[in-house]
């Protein structure tokens, strides 16, 4: 007997990967889309600076935090159920985020959508790894990565069209005919899997595992925002040290442990998702600047700036789709080894072409380069995760590998972000002095605390002075101040990324097996199946 045919869904699992991809785009064109969408809600909601992070931030809170917990429960309950309720969940979170009369009910509702957020990320590539047979995994966990890279591109592009022709609220809308599309192709096309063999729920190792990264993730955040020595920041990392070293004890003398610590000894799924996250580190906290750049620096409206990340979206797409081909030749070590090495290269081009007036065909150069590297490396060492973790313990080894996804980009963008706000800082200190002898202006107490704020404020600030003749002249001048921090600032965190990229290259060839070492092939699965089974018995 084929046993290829028994797998679940395997008939149908081409058809199945459309609309998992369709419900990955929702989750990746969210967040892009929301980026873009950011002044607007300031605008029409009159959102402080601080509100405005947390609209961004409450999600990403709500969803790092329950991304174990949820991937476990779709092992347990079943991965398909388990993805359409995220979906529904997504769309009514969309629904009230559209509806939203109040900064209050849009951070509310943003904390919703981390839940769907949390129960479809996990079950997509779940599924995927449940349904395909092990020749055929990597290279539907390509198309996987493929995907979840072109809806990062296309966000800003449909979200700056969208703001073009409509509100604001269309940003959240729009997720709503997706998530439908997504929900009525699932139910035909996913075959529903689980851990037939589940144990008991894991209730200590759920509220540890949420307290813990809750605690960190705010930490990072908070860092990111107010400085790294702040009693509130110091605080939530000591609880989140606390709660996530209760939460390994627990799973390491726990007889059913939410997530088998001995998954860590293998190397194939440590090596990956350390890759993953120093990889996310440094990508996210290098393009965290690029809107901002485009829109503050070069003037550009928020479909032009979404437009220039196009190229770097497609090279990414096909670069992941194709690294199946590159993996069979290379094997995981080398191909993502490689793969993060070209994308330090585009980093540390980056890092010093970028200036004010910099002409966008030498921009692409070095977009493209990072997208090819990390197109190249971070589908094979997501396969690695997977394909190193049983097939009945899919949801837990997809969370894992997307929490570590999540805590690298959020760290990224706290540190490099510390990089590039420092640098800014002292790259405007000197106009301190001019700006303390203007004359009392309606609404602004310091004017150079605004300008020292960010280079929005700064924008915001010479906007206001270039209205009079007289202030015109110093209005070029903060502008163009303001400008070269900015650039200078991004230059340093680009050239942090570079090295921390080039150094995970440099581990990744150390520590990542040239080959997939399978759970099978590690003794302890084996020990923990036998205690498994005489527990069910």
């Amino acid at each position: 007997m084929n046993t290829q045919s028994t797998l679940p869904g395997y008939a149908n699992r081409w058809r199945a990967m459309l609309f998992i991809g369709i419900s990955l785009i929702v989750i990746s064109l969210d967040n892009t889309i929301l980026n873009v969408a950011i002044p607007s809600i300031s605008r029409d909601l009159g959102a402080s600076a601080s509100e405005l992070q947390w609209i961004i931030d409450s999600y990403v809170l709500v969803f790092a935090a329950l991304l174990l917990t949820m991937g476990a429960v779709g092992d347990r309950v079943g991965r398909k159920i388990s993805l359409q309720v995220g979906l529904g969940l997504f769309a009514l979170g969309s629904l009230a985020a559209a509806l939203s009369t109040s900064t209050e009910m849009l951070i509310a509702a943003r904390a919703f959508l981390g839940i769907g957020g949390a129960i479809i990320m996990p079950a997509t590539l779940s599924i995927i790894s449940a349904t395909f047979p092990p020749n055929e995994r990597s290279q539907a966990i390509a198309i996987w990565a493929a995907v979840f890279g072109l809806g990062v591109g296309l966000g800003p592009v449909l979200g700056g069209w969208l703001l073009e022709h409509y509100s604001w609220e269309a940003a959240f809308l729009v997720n709503l005919p997706v998530a439908a599309i997504a929900i009525v192709g699932g139910q035909l096309y996913i075959a529903e899997s689980k851990d037939e063999s589940a144990p008991r729920p894991d209730i200590p190792g759920v509220i540890l595992s949420i307290i813990g990264l809750f605690a960190l993730v705010y930490a990072i955040i908070e860092a990111g925002q107010k400085g790294w020595t702040e009693p509130v920041v110091l605080e939530a990392f000591a609880a989140a040290v606390i709660f996530l070293g209760l939460f390994a004890w627990w799973e390491n003398q726990a007889e059913e442990p939410m997530l088998p610590l001995y998954f860590f000894k293998n190397m194939s799924f440590t090596g990956a998702n350390t890759a993953l996250a120093l990889v996310t580190f440094s990508l996210f906290g290098s393009v965290f600047f690029l809107s901002q750049y485009f829109q503050s620096v070069q003037g550009l409206n928020p479909l032009e700036s979404g437009l220039r990340v196009v190229p770097m979206a497609v090279v990414l797409t096909i670069s992941a789709a194709m690294s199946a081909r590159l993996l069979a030749i290379l094997g995981t070590k080398y191909t993502v080894a490689l793969g993060i090495f070209i994308g330090s290269l585009g980093l540390l081009f980056m890092s010093q072409v970028y200036k004010v007036d910099t002409h966008y065909s030498t921009i692409v150069i070095g977009q493209i380069l990072l997208a090819l590297g990390l197109g190249t490396a971070m589908s094979p060492a997501t396969n690695s995760v997977m394909q190193s973790v049983p097939v009945s313990k899919a949801g837990i080894g997809s969370a894992m590998n997307d929490t570590t996804r999540q805590l690298g980009g959020a760290l990224g963008i706290a540190v490099l972000g510390t990089v590039m706000n420092n640098t800014y800082i002292d790259g405007v200190a000197g106009l301190k002095g001019t700006l303390s002898t203007l004359p009392p202006m309606p609404g602004i107490d310091d004017p150079f605390a605004l300008v020292e704020r960010s280079i929005q404020g700064a924008n915001g600030l010479a906007a206001g002075l270039s209205q009079n003749p007289q202030t015109a002249p110093l209005a070029a001048q903060i502008h163009q101040t303001a400008s070269d921090a900015f650039v200078h600032g991004m230059n340093n965190a680009m050239i942090v990324g570079a090295v921390i990229m080039m150094a995970t290259a440099v581990l990744t060839l150390l520590i990542l097996p040239a080959e997939i070492r399978h759970a099978e092939d590690m003794p302890e699965a084996h020990a923990h199946d036998k205690h498994a089974t005489s527990a069910a018995d």
